[in-house]
């Protein structure tokens, strides 16, 4: 599988997709590429750095609702009324901005990052896109009694308990697991792509039910991820990673979808996905997602990115 840049009708370059999709027994039941090429899943680990929240009783101990549970998942656009929802979620958990050590970012909705350049907008560390997640970490500090200081470090129990859920959900031990610093401080995981398609096959509780209840705070307007979602409405939840990387569940079928586009080109990654859940039955996939409009720096479409080729199964 491959998705293809084309300049009027030459291909000018070609994205390079592997994939892998997993059944709720654990088989490998398609792919793309390598299934098993290792690689760091960045923010589609999201959902499982949340599980702890439900799995450690921290969400019935502060009263977190699944919006905050959809934030704790998210890599969200920064848009006001996300941003307030993360500002609720710190006040649940008796916490404030000043505790995040996520680094403020232009937001990933280009629409709200123009929005705010317009009205001079400062950008804080709870504009970042992972201030839900760094909520929820601040959260099962607390409820640990660990210390919030410098909870980012990967040696920081918050990042252990973050790493141990990984290992539970993808059956992969966890000094097999390679750790490294992700883009907004926290750990991150390195893994064969069918790893993190057996635990996005087996996500299920609370946290699946906040994906799917809101898609609108996983991503944005817009946004990719939101817009798989909304597309099939309980059908599937997809959330991206940086670097190409995307990750989804088939809620009815049980199936588990990981796929990495080898030189890290997120548009890419994100048509890549939507042709795959196409080709596991979810038609139509947004017309946005079938193709994707070259444009000139007068934004005249000179051409387009489409997937080429599909599943082994």
């Amino acid at each position: 599988m491959f998705v293809e840049s084309y300049r009027g009708s030459i291909l000018e370059s070609r994205h390079h997709v592997h994939a892998a999709v997993v059944n709720e027994a654990g088989e490998l039941v398609a792919h793309a590429g390598d299934p098993d090429l290792v690689t760091f899943w960045r923010s589609a680990a999201k959902p499982f750095q949340a599980l702890p929240l439900v799995e450690d009783g921290v969400a019935d101990r502060f009263g977190l609702g699944r919006e905050d549970l959809a934030l704790a998942c998210a890599s969200h656009s920064s848009e006001p009324a996300q941003v307030a929802l993360v500002r609720a979620f710190l006040r649940k958990v008796g916490c404030s901005e000043r505790d995040l050590m996520c680094g403020p970012h232009r937001p990933l909705s280009e629409a709200v990052a123009k929005d705010y350049e317009t009205h001079g907008v400062r950008l804080t560390a709870i504009y970042s896109n992972c201030s839900g997640k760094h909520t929820g970490m601040l959260a099962l500090a607390k409820h640990h009694g660990w210390p919030t200081e410098f909870y980012t470090r990967l040696e920081h129990p918050v990042q252990q308990r973050c790493l141990a859920a990984v290992s539970h959900w993808t059956e992969v031990p966890a000094k097999e697991i390679g750790v490294a610093v992700d883009g907004c401080g926290v750990a991150c995981f390195a893994l064969k792509l069918r790893s993190m398609a057996r635990a996005y096959g087996r996500l299920e509780g609370p946290i699946l039910e906040a994906m799917m209840m809101h898609p609108e705070l996983i991503a944005g307007e817009g946004r990719p991820c939101t817009d798989m979602m909304r597309a099939h409405p309980g059908r599937v939840i997809t959330k991206v990673g940086a670097e190409g990387v995307y990750s989804a569940l088939l809620t009815r079928e049980g199936l588990g979808v990981a796929l990495k586009v080898e030189d890290g080109h997120s548009v890419a990654s994100a048509l890549a996905m939507a042709a795959v859940l196409a080709e596991l039955g979810l038609r139509p996939q947004p017309a946005s997602l079938t193709a994707w409009p070259i444009t000139n720096s007068r934004g005249e479409p000179v051409g387009e990115m489409r997937v080429n080729g599909g599943l082994v199964q």
